[in-house]
């Protein structure tokens, strides 16, 4: 409600217990440690909690409970202190009633610990026990722990005694007023990237360059699709190989959706800041807004945050001049583009020992923008114009302008804005993406494309659009390659440097093991329910690291269902025994059950489900599925965790709970060793099921995915029993519909290639591809089709 907080009010803790996990974090963060700090500061770091947070998320989305909160803040640097402490002017805080992992910690411990996925609300009086019931309906434990006063005081009390009682007026002050002296040097010279006349091994350097080279490795262990709102995946194509230069994500909505997306970038380059602050500070910020630019947003509405990180200063005039330089270079930048700088962060610890950070200061650029509008950097196909806009003194906003009218006018096909790299490294990944090669123009000197641009754009233009004042640069080619005057460049042999250079350390290839073949099985019908169904019923379960339910719950109602959402609550024995009750009662009423993905118990190791089924063990609720299946005729689904579950229960491929034993077939980790997320591309092999009636035989769909353990395990004559029954449903394929056990293809190293499968009747169906991340103007930058129609094919069975 944004409203001032009133003598009476109440402040409520809301979420994950406190330890000793930050204490002195943010102390720790602005101080300089050296080989000791290791054992020494182990406490100051922060211990995430993922569930936790999705929880606090549930409840914050949740209308009414938002309502009710005139102010909060989250946990972070100096736990209570800060974060009750800055709610109110006066302010009696009772450190007992602040929940605890553990005993043992005394009142300073809690009250400076930062332990994350934590929120501090303030409520009037009378919302409190609303508001409380709420947080327990989301699995959240929350707590009264301090009460707004009239005196303007600080007031903390641990048992029973007053340890902390300080005026607001003196903490207003700030603390003692500081000053330094600073001296700017003049900058140094930058070296310019290698050019030693021979394009392609200065190509091969450069790609090499640990700023420039390929970094999917480490971008595909984070879930990019979850919500259902990735415009931009961060790898485009049909290669996925092109990196985005911004994230450009839809605004999540609890029902329906939007074409309105927020689009952010960042930019940085340590070796220009190091020889030059000054200007590095001010190409960081125009780069981040150009990449906006780039993408089709407008960044008169953009903001900027900067994070800046430098060593650590002491007396010393010169250290002092790095940032004072960084930031009037930020800050020229600003005045020239007419935005301003909302936030950021600092820290100017950055020593070890003897070592230093270079000088650091990452402007990060965010902005509205219409999905519809919003273009991705590869080249999109062959005969098309490329040209290059550099901007002249004074007219970086007009350059801005025209190139955000050519975009939204729709005669711009892909646009990149040169950095660090300059323009060889757009050039080449703008390639990379679609495999699509570039003649360059005989004008376009081989030296130029390894210029540095600030604020320029190379464009791929629609055929028959020119540009005014633009360079050419060549025109897209069909053959993968680099076509100069004298010089033919493969550019396989640089996207092999490219590719290399921290595959050791992020990899992205493993060996390929076994054989996969193509299971092919067409029902000519499915079986119906005894009574049909206009608007079936779809219970949705959510455990403690469930994280798709929203997105499932609209496919569901996209496609006709009524979804219900139900928590299940873990906090005390009885809270699991009322979730197993209200859980069983609502499956009497339900025609479907589906198992959303997820992160059941935090992933724990091999314990993917482990939760999940254990609570669908329980007599009460498994009966209840046995006469879902059995003598209702319903459905039921799952994805992910919920397909992890479904295999661990038996229910695919056995159509019933059974106990698992080690002939078992079942999921493990990834051939790969690590987190996957990213599209892949799926072949349906049987529509026996009625999840996929609407799909036949041969059909090829893009699906995201996002899991560590997804890779399918079974005996050849199970695999082969599966594929005679038709209870292979869905394999992983290239985008022609060839399966393979290439981890470019298959992802998991799942046997056969098998990403679903179902029961023998086909009415239990578990997947590992979240195809319920569906919508309009999703994955923009990866050709293909994204709806396999399992949620129409569902309720559809019922009519």
């Amino acid at each position: 409600r944004r409203e001032r907080p009133l003598a009476g009010d109440l402040v409520v803790l809301v979420g994950g217990r406190t330890g000793r996990d930050g204490c002195g974090g943010a102390t720790g963060s602005s101080k300089s440690h050296c080989a000791d700090s290791l054992a020494e500061c182990g406490a100051e770091v922060q211990k995430g909690n993922a569930p936790e947070e999705r929880k606090l998320q549930r409840l914050f989305r949740n209308s009414e409970a938002a309502s009710m909160i005139k102010r909060c803040n989250d946990f972070g640097a100096g736990g209570v202190s800060v974060a009750i402490g800055e709610l109110a002017d006066g302010l009696l805080i009772n450190l007992d009633r602040v929940k605890k992992k553990y005993e043992g910690l005394d009142g300073t411990e809690l009250a400076i610990s930062e332990s994350q996925e934590r929120m501090a609300v303030v409520l009037d009086p009378q919302d409190a026990q609303r508001f409380l019931a709420l947080a327990h309906e989301e699995n959240l434990e929350a707590t009264v722990v301090a009460i707004v006063t009239e005196e303007p005081r600080l007031v903390m009390l641990w048992r029973g005694k007053t340890i902390v009682n300080i005026s607001r007026e003196f903490l207003e002050t700030n603390g003692a007023k500081k000053r330094a002296q600073a001296l700017v040097v003049p900058p140094k010279a930058q070296e310019a990237l290698a050019f030693d006349g021979n394009s392609e091994n200065s190509l091969i350097s450069l790609v090499s360059d640990l700023n420039v080279c390929d970094k999917r490795g480490l971008g595909e262990r984070f879930d990019s699709t979850i919500g259902a709102g990735t415009v931009l995946m961060p790898f485009g194509g049909r290669r996925q190989m092109t990196p985005i230069q911004v994230m450009a994500a839809k605004i999540p909505l609890i029902k329906g959706e939007t074409d309105d997306c927020s689009v952010m970038s960042w930019a940085h380059d340590p070796y220009l800041m190091s020889a030059d602050p000054f200007g590095g500070a001010y190409a960081a910020v125009v780069e981040s807004v150009a990449k906006l630019v780039a993408a089709g947003s407008d960044y008169k509405k953009a903001h900027l945050t900067f994070q800046e990180y430098f060593e650590r200063l002491g007396t010393d005039h010169r250290r002092w001049g790095k940032p004072l330089s960084a930031l009037l270079g930020a800050l020229s930048a600003q005045l020239d583009l007419g935005i301003c700088a909302i936030g950021g962060k600092d820290s100017m610890s950055g020593s070890f020992i003897d070592m230093d950070v270079p000088p650091t200061l990452v402007s990060f650029a965010v902005t509205m923008a219409d999905a519809n509008n919003v273009i991705s950097p590869e080249f999109k196909g062959a005969g098309h114009e490329v040209v290059l806009l550099v901007p002249k003194e004074g007219e970086l906003p007009d350059l801005f302008d025209r190139v955000a009218k050519l975009i939204a006018a729709k005669k711009v096909l892909c646009a990149w804005t040169p950095s660090y790299g300059g323009i060889a490294e757009g050039l080449f990944k703008m390639a990379l993406g679609n495999g699509i090669g570039l003649e360059f123009d005989s004008e376009f000197a081989k030296k130029d494309a390894f210029a540095r641009v600030t604020g320029g754009f190379i464009l791929e233009l629609e055929p028959g659009v020119e540009v005014e004042g633009a360079t050419p640069i060549g025109r897209t080619i069909s053959e993968y390659r680099f076509l100069l005057k004298d010089e033919n460049i493969d550019l396989s042999r640089i996207e092999a440097a490219y590719s290399s250079r921290l595959e050791r350390v992020y990899p992205t290839r493993v060996a390929n093991e076994g054989e996969a073949q193509p299971a092919t099985f067409n029902a000519a019908s499915w079986a119906k329910p005894r009574t049909a169904i206009a608007k079936p019923r779809v219970l949705i379960p959510v455990f403690p690291g469930t994280n798709c339910e929203y997105d499932t719950a609209r496919a569901f109602e996209k496609a006709g269902a009524q979804p219900e959402v139900f928590v299940v609550n873990n906090l005390t024995p009885s809270g699991v025994e009322q979730s197993v009750a209200g859980f069983a009662q609502l499956l009497k009423d339900s025609q479907i059950l589906f198992l959303p993905g997820g992160f059941s118990g935090g992933d724990e190791p091999e314990g993917s489900g482990k939760f999940i089924t254990a609570f669908l063990r329980n007599p009460l609720i498994s009966g209840e599925i046995s006469n879902l299946l059995d003598a209702r005729d319903g459905l039921i689904g799952g994805i992910c965790n919920g397909f992890q579950a479904l295999i661990k229960l038996g229910l695919v491929p056995y159509g019933r709970i059974v106990e698992a034993d080690a002939n078992s077939p079942t999921l493990a980790f990834n051939s790969i060793g690590r987190h996957q997320s990213r599209m892949v591309r799926t072949r349906v092999a049987s529509n026996l099921s009625p999840w996929l009636m609407h799909a036949r035989a041969g059909d090829v769909h893009l699906v995201p995915i996002s899991h560590g353990e997804g890779r399918f395990i079974a005996s050849n004559e199970q695999i082969a029993k599966l594929a005679r029954s038709g209870q292979i449903a869905t394999q992983y394929c290239d985008e022609f519909g060839n399966i393979s056990m290439d981890i470019s293809v298959n992802p998991n190293g799942s046997a056969w290639a098998i990403e679903g499968i179902t029961s023998p009747s086909g009415r239990v169906f578990g997947k590992m591809g979240h195809s319920e991340r569906v919508g309009g103007n999703l994955y923009k930058n990866v050709p293909g089709n994204i709806d396999n129609s399992m949620f129409r094919g569902a309720v559809d069975y019922f009519k």
